[in-house]
């Protein structure tokens, strides 16, 4: 059964940070959105729409956006959720370390592994956040499309962390039926952000298979080729390989590479059709995250030994000016294996 929260706090106005404060204030929670540009936040609370990330949602006026953070924190608080790209999270952490309320539900939803130390945005959490937060650190993850959460269709997600009373307390506060929005707990973590990392850069491999017209069979074995090296890679950082089979792993997979929706697989269909990865970066108003996990990604699998062919090869396409036809050959020419 869900619990109700009544004042929440999510850090980061794009897409994604602005769907997740729609399913708490469709719960009936007051909801602060905190960006870091006072102009945007005014043109928001102004037009009731975040014109930028999300357009054509309506906003409740339950859910108000800011650039004061300070204001935002009262004891009144029961939730944070925290949607920053993976690569601005620590900055942000550093200036705001003592910033949050003890005791209440840390929410992580980025996805990706950090440029330079590897980690992942649990790990990077647990780093720049004191001791008396790290028992309420917890991760979202999923096949949630944030267009698709803001028009109130059916969304399930799993919430993960180490300490299972934290976590269930999560699902329950973030479990929305109002929102068609239901949340599964999960003790594997660490499943959850390598999935979340490794299934934007597969989505690139799957966009470039699909301008290529490859055709349905190449896709399903990429994305169950993919789902074994996701695998090796978690349980190699301490997974017990739960998630795989779940929402975050499966789940999120099937949905990052199957849908022009996700930006990952638009970018990897624009390569396929000749358009260099600067090109496509020039005008994006949004990351796609796949594009710096395929460097972060590929350096942790090398320095923990794992191998993950799909991975290197689109770091190949991306960064060594590969064409996807070589990529593809190298990936059907390898040795032949067993499938384990």
């Amino acid at each position: 059964m869900e619990d109700p929260v009544h004042k929440a706090l999510v850090i980061g106005g794009g897409s994604f940070g602005t769907a997740l404060a729609l399913i708490l204030a469709r719960k009936g929670a007051n909801v602060s959105v905190w960006v870091r540009q006072a102009d945007q936040a005014e043109l928001v609370n102004r037009t009731r729409e975040n014109t930028k990330y999300l357009p054509g949602t309506k906003l409740p006026e339950n859910l108000v956006f800011t650039n004061n953070l300070d204001a935002s924190i009262t004891e009144a608080l029961e939730l944070v959720i925290f949607a920053i790209p993976t690569q601005f999270l620590r900055p942000f952490l550093e200036e705001h370390r003592n910033t949050f309320p003890v005791k209440i539900p840390l929410l992580q939803s980025a996805k990706g592994i950090e440029i330079g130390t590897l980690k992942t945005p649990y790990d990077i959490m647990t780093d720049e956040l004191p001791g008396k937060y790290g028992k309420y650190i917890c991760v979202l993850a999923g096949p949630s499309f944030a267009k698709e959460m803001a028009a109130g269709l059916v969304t399930n997600v799993t919430v993960a962390a180490p300490d299972r009373e934290v976590c269930e307390r999560a699902q329950r506060m973030m479990s929305a039926r109002a929102a068609n929005f239901r949340c599964y707990a999960s003790p594997d973590y660490m499943g959850c952000e390598i999935a979340g990392a490794v299934k934007n850069v597969l989505a690139i491999a799957s966009g470039a298979s699909h301008g290529l017209g490859l055709g349905l069979n190449a896709r399903a074995a990429l994305i169950c080729r993919g789902l074994h090296e996701m695998t090796l890679l978690a349980k190699a950082l301490g997974s017990n390989g739960a998630a795989m089979s779940g929402l975050a792993g499966v789940g999120d997979l099937l949905l990052t590479c199957s849908s022009e929706m996700s930006r990952n697989f638009t970018v990897g269909l624009r390569i396929a059709k000749g358009e260099t990865l600067d090109q496509i970066m020039l005008n994006a108003t949004s990351v796609a995250e796949g594009v710096t996990s395929a460097r972060s990604v590929k350096e942790l699998a090398e320095s923990l030994g794992v191998e993950m062919p799909f991975v290197s090869q689109v770091y190949d396409v991306l960064y060594n000016s590969k064409s996807v036809i070589d990529a593809l050959v190298y990936l059907q020419d390898r040795p032949l294996t067993a499938e384990n």
